[in-house]
């Protein structure tokens, strides 16, 4: 099977690589032009545009991070994982590739939430759009990437509701007319006791006259798996003490070795058209495919990097985003449109056999009898998840800016998007009979069908003045509308008795003639979530308005020195919960004080920047497993984090270079959370009580994280030749807010990664070999249960170590 699935690839790949030499190979020799979109990250500058104006890094009052296309390549980056372990105020959570939720400075709370949760506390950017999603980040692959910008603490008067903790940005390499260019990279590599995995990657910019140029980027890569499913055996247990009998199950037909393997192909085309000396016109396309199987976690008492999982796994995440971009002037104004739309479809089948074995047992006086086929025989209850999630995003936005030279500029503009997720889980039991399954779906003992809207409006701006040339005096201002609804259905058919599904139905949403109240979506039996109006259903609605602010003083006594102070606000909108009888969540607040300096010394040799900050986050949405292990989103109490983030580059003689980042914080509850809501914090009310004390630290982020660089560039026999060593440190975290959550998934443990790269240029052609993760560390990056009484954590991991070859050609 597997030999035929790598043929598959071999094949894909090899496709790939023709269209790519069939691109690059006809076009015209032309005198090579340098690169007109690479960063100068390795010289003295480092052009951002984090402030949506182009600047010099060292002059953007912010905490900002920038990896440049240099150092993308040095790094060997080609996803979310990748890039982030660089970026110490960064963390995050992952289930397996495309699933990830992503956290700046300690503003996580936990989990945050399956299907339908808490819209993410951070945006991600691909060159002028917001491609954040409900379900969390969109994982790019990086391939001819300009640079990457991290920017730390709230950007809510620039970059809105999705940027509450911070922003990421994605730009990418833009066509020019300056001449032709193109490039073409491979790799193999091996995981140790995994799979072999490679990738194959290549560009083209093409002038098409003196005003038009394309630019075209395709990749392919697979990444070998390296967990086993190894045999289990599972005494369900049920009914054995009311009926004398149980069940006994296996995972036989399904055992595995390098069970989670992943692939993903894709490309982006880029046109762009100087109407004349003011205006340029920029359309973009972007599309990925990625297919992933087996399980990304493992269960520590199976054995190292070992799982025993029962039903097949497998997943398939693919997306396109059309963007267009256009920049021109009226007057001495810049002119900005940025809108995009984008088309995301995941469909997945997932094992939760985990579920049945525990929380089902734990009811087997009440579900027992409903695990019986016609004849009244036990059948195996295991379940196993389809899933289905349809997500759309619309976005625009159109700003203008004065002349970045004036002593009094202005920035401002006007943001409308509008996000769109169908959700389909379907909890499927082979053989359950169709009296106990959801109404109409055979099989299915749960279902959750469910259409979510949510729509941001916002007018914002930012002014900044030069009290002197050097001290200025920044303030920003953003007013925003949020319009969030969920509609649908959840729970189980009529063999259930309850308040959940059909049963809901048939108390709530039924006409005077015994017909069920409309609309209904397509695949549900009928409607329970959502409000009956005029004899009709219509969606549940979360409003909300508001203001965030920003205001920023800065004094740069020189070019080579600068301070700044920064009060700031960012904010994340409300939403409903997917379980109807919640109530909805309100949206959270981050107040954010900052004191920062950034300076460059000894005639550029060193660059040292740092901030120390406070940030308030006030009654945060917090997400955890409650009834019926359903997704419970509530507004938690309140949490204050104190941090410190430092970053370097030292340069001591030509051709080495030393650079690293650190960051500490302190992130934790300043007030009780309870079981059942309580405005005192208290939990004395009579069957409430304290589920996180006051000083809990927050989870996920480590206390303290850093990585270091060193590498030196030098010749060897007239060859461009280098040798580069990372290492990567983070403390211990918590794995889950809540105590007796984090008792039983227990803590994140802290790591040390290494890795080594050595390389040399033979003419237009480079080499290198690699090592990650060197030592073969266990790196810890998430813990997590299946259900809300399930006591086996699966563990997940950064890459065993690997090691790999690359060959790349640039014209």
């Amino acid at each position: 099977m597997r030999a035929t699935k790598w043929t598959t690839s071999r094949k894909r790949a090899g496709t790939l690589a023709l269209l790519l030499a069939g691109t690059v190979l006809p076009a015209p020799i032309m005198a090579q032009t340098p690169d007109a979109n690479a960063t100068a990250d390795q010289g003295d500058e480092i052009i951002v545009t984090a402030q949506k104006r182009e600047e010099n890094l060292q002059s953007v009052p912010i905490s900002i991070q920038a990896l440049g296309t240099a150092k993308l390549e040095q790094y060997n980056i080609n996803n979310f994982n990748d890039y982030t372990k660089l970026l110490p105020s960064v963390s995050f959570q992952t289930s397996s590739p495309g699933t990830t939720n992503v956290y700046f400075r300690g503003v996580a709370s936990g989990g945050d939430g399956n299907h339908s949760g808490s819209l993410p506390s951070v945006g991600v950017y691909l060159d002028e759009q917001p491609i954040t999603t409900i379900g969390g980040t969109l994982d790019v692959h990086i391939y001819d990437i300009q640079r990457i910008e991290a920017l730390s603490g709230p950007q809510g008067t620039l970059y809105g509701a999705s940027s509450e903790a911070g922003t990421l940005r994605i730009i990418t390499n833009k066509p020019t007319t300056k001449g032709f260019d193109a490039g073409f990279d491979s790799e193999v590599n091996h995981i140790r006791s995994g799979d072999v995995g490679g990738k194959v990657e290549g560009f083209v910019n093409q002038p098409i006259n003196d005003t038009m140029a394309i630019r075209l980027v395709g990749f392919y890569e697979h990444d070998a798996g390296y967990i086993d499913n190894v045999p289990a055996n599972f005494d369900i247990g049920f009914g054995k003490n009311t009926f004398g009998s149980g069940v006994t199950i296996n995972n036989n037909a399904v055992l595995k070795k390098n069970y989670n393997d992943t692939e993903v192909f894709g490309g982006r085309a880029a046109l762009k058209i100087d109407i004349d000396d003011n205006w340029t016109v920029l359309p973009t396309f972007l599309a990925q495919d990625q297919k992933t199987h087996g399980s990304y976690g493992y269960y520590e008492d199976a054995g190292d990097l070992k799982t025993q999982h029962f039903g097949p796994e497998q997943g398939h995440d693919r997306f396109w985003q059309a963007a267009l971009t256009v920049e021109g002037k009226v007057s001495n104004f810049d002119i900005t449109y940025a809108g995009a739309y984008m088309d995301r479809h995941i469909t997945s089948v997932s094992d939760y056999t985990d579920y049945a074995v525990t929380y089902d047992a734990a009811y087997s006086g009440g579900f027992s009898t409903y695990f019986t086929n016609a004849a009244g025989a036990y059948i195996d209850p295991s379940q196993h998840i389809v899933g289905h999630d349809h997500f759309t995003k619309l976005s625009q936005e159109l700003r203008a800016s004065s002349p970045q030279e004036n002593r009094f500029r202005v920035i401002g503009g006007l943001f409308y998007q509008k996000q769109t997720h169908l959700i389909i889980q379907d909890y499927q039991i082979y053989g359950l009979t169709a009296a106990t399954s959801v109404n109409g779906r055979p099989g299915t003992i749960w279902l959750t069908d469910q259409d979510r809207i949510d729509r941001d409006y916002a007018v914002f701006g930012e002014a900044a003045f030069d009290i002197t040339p050097k001290l200025t005096l920044t303030g920003g201002l953003r007013a925003f509308k949020y319009d969030n609804s969920l509609f649908g259905f959840f729970g189980f058919g009529t063999g259930f008795s309850g308040s959940t599904g059909v049963g809901a139905c048939n108390k709530s949403f039924r006409d005077s003639s015994g017909n069920y109240i409309g609309p209904i979506l397509p695949g549900a039996p009928c409607t329970n979530l959502g409000d009956v109006v005029n004899g009709k259903v219509v969606p549940k609605k979360a409003k909300g308005d508001g203001i965030t602010h920003k205001l920023n003083l800065t004094w740069k006594p020189t070019d080579d020195y600068m301070v700044y102070a920064t009060w700031s606000r960012g904010f994340r909108p409300g939403g409903i919960n997917r379980r109807g009888g919640l109530p909805p969540y309100d949206p959270d607040y981050l107040t954010n004080y900052e004191l920062g300096f950034k300076t460059t010394l000894f005639d550029k040799m060193l660059r040292f920047n740092g901030a120390i900050y406070l940030q308030n986050w006030k009654s945060f949405q917090f997400a955890f497993l409650g009834l019926n292990s359903l997704t419970q989103i509530q507004n938690g109490s309140d949490a204050r984090i104190k941090g410190v983030e430092l970053d370097f580059t030292l340069k001591p003689e030509p051709g080495f270079t030393i650079s690293g980042s650190a960051a500490y914080t302190d992130a934790k509850l300043r007030k009780n959370i309870c079981n059942a809501a309580d405005s005192t914090f208290q939990c004395t009310a009579a069957g409430n009580f304290i589920t996180a004390p006051k000083g809990t630290q927050l989870p996920v982020t480590p206390k303290f994280k850093a990585n270091m660089t060193a590498r030196y560039d030098f010749d060897v026999a007239g060859h461009d030749s280098h040798f580069q060593a990372v290492a990567v440190h983070a403390s211990s975290a918590p794995s889950q807010l809540r105590t007796a959550d984090q008792a039983i998934v227990g803590t994140i443990p802290g790591y040390w990664t290494f890795d080594v790269a050595a390389g040399a240029k033979f003419g237009r052609i480079s080499t290198e070999i690699y090592i990650q993760n060197l030592l073969d560390e266990r790196a810890q990056i998430s813990r997590s249960v299946a259900c809300s009484i399930c006591t086996r954590p699966s563990t997940f991991v950064q890459n065993p170590q690997t090691i790999g070859l690359r060959v790349g050609w640039k014209y």
